[in-house]
């Protein structure tokens, strides 16, 4: 059967050779969380869509953000009740609708210094829970004495620690996700395009007439036309609209660091999350490994470059040290990467960025296209909903109400069968039950698909932390990658979750997808250069 929502590179020609030939009604700028929403949506409601991005997929925020679906609890404290709201909204519908295997429960400790405290956060944890309509899969909150905490959560300092509140909010891999979310918009018709950067414009009349775009393997330039353009490029949307010549707001750029650590850093059964100098300092399970982060920093830097520097990573193992027994070292560090939060600017100095709102703004104009900006990753459907609202009214027409809130992302449907058959699907491949539940974590439903399709590449891959060729071969086949980068930090997280961050793995994963990319040795070398030179410059921190 052929798979509609399969992202190839064969795709890819089509889609550029179908939106370049036609006329749709909506081009989506920006294929991170908030643009793949927006195309889902869009296509959902009947519009032909194309999603253009000058990169991969979630090669900007979307690939780099905290990794968790949550409400956040320190918003509560600026007393922005809405935005939690909407947010934990969101977030239980991830969980128990929408994407399920990619969005698992995760407990967080705050752990009590001061005596004031329990009454205060207790409080803010109850109402955290209190505002959501389905608590289904998600645990309630409960308080720990001091005893309790620790047993818990060993590493805590038994002589600062005076008790615990332990609440739950839910890790997600935004890239993966990001991803699907493109993959079901293509299943319901969207053309998605990467590599396509939009160099200008055009105008019919007073009006957006579409975008033309650089194809930036060849070089090419292609126009596409559509009736409304939805500006969605997050920390570039502001350059966005300059180009088609307006300029009604700024963004500015909040830098986020994250440092994932090995498993032994942290003797725990919970994540924590704790006061920092300035604001708050999270360390929580990522699978097999714990992520301590993060930042929150005016960033001035190349947009596209946003790197972990020294004293950033001083800062986050200072502030979680203060609250354990045996403090985390740079030798506990395996990996680490930053990010841009696009946050709206007001119209004068931004002051700190900590302090800016994370509610997001459509913004019309010029007329025919509408800017979606700022928001946080949790709330990106919700953000996609009201941007398609936006261009049914650029359009004048009645838009179909938003449908995202009950269509499951791909991979969804039946997901929970695969953990059911795990043993069964694991001896008729070769494999360990773990890994098919490891699979079924990153693949969901479409996990025997990826088995199937070659029973020589079902073999783990060296120095990849057990990835198989296969999952490589999928991820070009089915995903949209075409480079080693997309391949070791978008689709898996081998750049971050190794000891070397995949230089010694590149050969390996240039070999398998060779073939299918039509890379011959010299084009396989270059790749691997090109990403250990990445490589180098994102852990230079290190």
């Amino acid at each position: 059967m052929n798979d509609t929502s399969a992202l190839s590179g064969q795709q890819r020609d089509r889609a550029l050779a179908d939106a370049t030939g036609g006329s749709y009604d909506v081009v989506v700028i920006g294929a991170g969380a908030t643009g793949a929403g927006t195309a889902l949506d869009a296509a959902a409601r009947g519009l032909s869509v194309v999603l253009v991005d000058a990169g991969d997929l979630a090669a900007g925020t979307s690939s780099r953000s905290g990794k968790t679906f949550h409400g956040g609890l320190r918003y509560l404290e600026q007393l922005n009740v809405k935005l939690v709201n909407q947010a934990l909204h969101e977030r239980d519908l991830m969980v128990n609708r929408l994407c399920g295997y990619l969005a698992q429960p995760e407990p967080f400790l705050y752990p009590l210094t001061r005596a004031y405290e329990r009454p205060y956060i207790g409080a803010g944890v109850a109402l955290y829970d209190a505002m959501t309509l389905s608590r289904s899969g998600i645990p309630h909150h409960r308080h720990y004495s001091r005893r309790g905490a620790l047993r818990v959560a060993p590493a805590l300092d038994p002589h600062r620690v005076r008790g615990g509140i332990q609440y739950y909010d839910v890790r997600v891999d935004d890239a993966r996700h990001t991803m699907v979310l493109a993959r079901t918009a293509a299943s319901l018709g969207a053309r998605v395009i990467t590599r396509a950067r939009v160099v200008e414009i055009p105008r019919a009349g007073d009006r957006v007439a579409g975008v033309v775009v650089e194809d930036t393997v060849t070089g090419d330039r292609h126009r596409i036309t559509a009736r409304a353009v939805v500006n969605a490029a997050g920390v570039w949307s502001a350059e966005i609209q300059r180009l088609a010549g307006a300029e009604t707001f700024r963004v500015a750029p909040a830098k986020g660091v994250h440092v994932v650590l090995d498993p032994a850093a942290l003797d725990s059964t919970t994540g924590i999350f704790a006061r920092a100098e300035d604001s708050v300092i999270i360390i929580r399970k990522w699978f097999d490994r714990w992520m301590l982060g993060t930042t929150d920093t005016p960033y001035h830097g190349d947009l596209s470059t946003p790197r972990a520097e020294p004293a950033e990573i001083d800062y986050l193992l200072r502030n979680i040290n203060r609250y354990l027994r045996r403090p985390i070292g740079r030798e506990h560090i395996v990996g680490t990467f930053a990010g841009l939060r696009p946050l709206l600017a007001p119209a004068g100095d931004a002051g700190t960025t900590s302090a800016l709102s994370r509610d997001h703004s459509v913004l019309p104009g010029p007329a025919g296209m509408i800017t979606i900006v700022g928001g946080k990753y949790t709330t990106y459907r919700a953000m996609a909903a009201d941007a398609v609202d936006a261009v049914g009214m650029a359009l004048g027409e009645r838009l179909p109400a938003s449908e995202t809130a009950d269509l499951p992302l791909v991979g969804t449907t039946g997901w929970r069968t695969v953990s059911h058959r795990a043993d069964r699907i694991a001896a008729a491949h070769g494999l360990a039950a773990a890994d098919v539940v490891r699979l079924a974590g990153r693949y969901g439903s479409l996990t025997e698909q990826v088995l199937d399709a070659d029973p020589d590449l079902v073999r783990p891959v060296p120095d990849t932390g057990g990835h198989l060729a296969a999952e490589f071969a999928y991820a070009v086949t089915h995903e949209g990658a075409t480079t080693l980068e997309d391949l070791l930090w978008h689709r898996t997280h081998v750049s971050f979750e190794t000891p070397d961050g995949g230089a010694a793995a590149a050969p390996h994963v240039a070999a398998i997808v060779a073939p299918l990319l039509g890379w011959d040795p010299a084009e396989s070398d270059a790749q691997v250069k090109t990403y250990r030179t990445w490589l180098s410059a994102e852990r230079a921190a290190l």
